[in-house]
């Protein structure tokens, strides 16, 4: 080896050995950012859900602060209903028709300010299968129009608020034997099958809590 041949090795060795180092801390600020882009994703999630969490609290606080309110209307609501449902509409006095027109209006205004503050009518069609967390059955007796287990007419609408039930729809049931269209598809309902260990056919019975 000669003199002159020792810098230019020296001189490649010293790199090689910066470039280890350089590739070493690529490595670590490419882990560390890895750790960062996880916990940024972390946090993101985190205030998503603290988002959710508090709608949902909010949500929650305005229902029960209407509730009662809203539980009171609903008799005003029940009185014009029957008002309009009786009412004479084939009369000949303009006055009466005009009165009717009146109570009626009044009436759509009320639903209208109810569903605008998340106060939603259930009045389940007739047919519809008796759902236990909507409905409250009054009323079980035959039916030739209706399958077991399907409603067969309303007695009193139900409201919920905002998804909380407020009251359940009071209905009249078609008992167990009803030979209503669809009565193998209405056979699968909870309320059917419960209605045949109790032989309640062409009774009433109150399920209140």
């Amino acid at each position: 080896m000669t003199d002159e041949q020792t810098p230019a090795e020296d001189v490649a060795f010293e790199g090689a050995e910066d470039f280890g180092d350089a590739s070493q801390e690529i490595a670590a600020l490419q882990l560390e950012v890895a750790a960062l882009k996880e916990q940024a994703l972390r946090y993101a999630a985190e205030a998503e859900n603290t988002k959710r969490r508090a709608e949902r609290e909010m949500n929650d606080a305005r229902a029960y602060a209407i509730q009662k309110f809203a539980r009171d209307l609903l008799g005003v609501a029940d009185n014009l209903s029957r008002a309009t449902a009786h009412s004479p509409k084939d009369s000949a006095d303009a006055s009466v028709k005009n009165f009717i027109v009146g109570v009626e209006m009044t009436e759509k205004e009320l639903q209208g300010a109810f569903e605008r503050n998340g106060l939603k009518k259930i009045d389940p069609p007739q047919g519809e299968k008796f759902d236990p967390h909507l409905h409250q059955a009054v009323m079980e007796q035959p039916s030739t129009e209706v399958a077991a287990g399907g409603v067969i007419t309303v007695l009193q609408a139900g409201y919920e608020l905002m998804g909380r039930l407020v009251r359940p729809a009071m209905v009249a049931v078609a008992a167990k034997g009803s030979t209503g269209p669809g009565e193998q598809a209405a056979a699968a309902n909870p309320y059917a099958g419960a209605a045949s260990d109790g032989d309640n056919s062409g009774g009433s019975f109150d399920t209140k809590a």
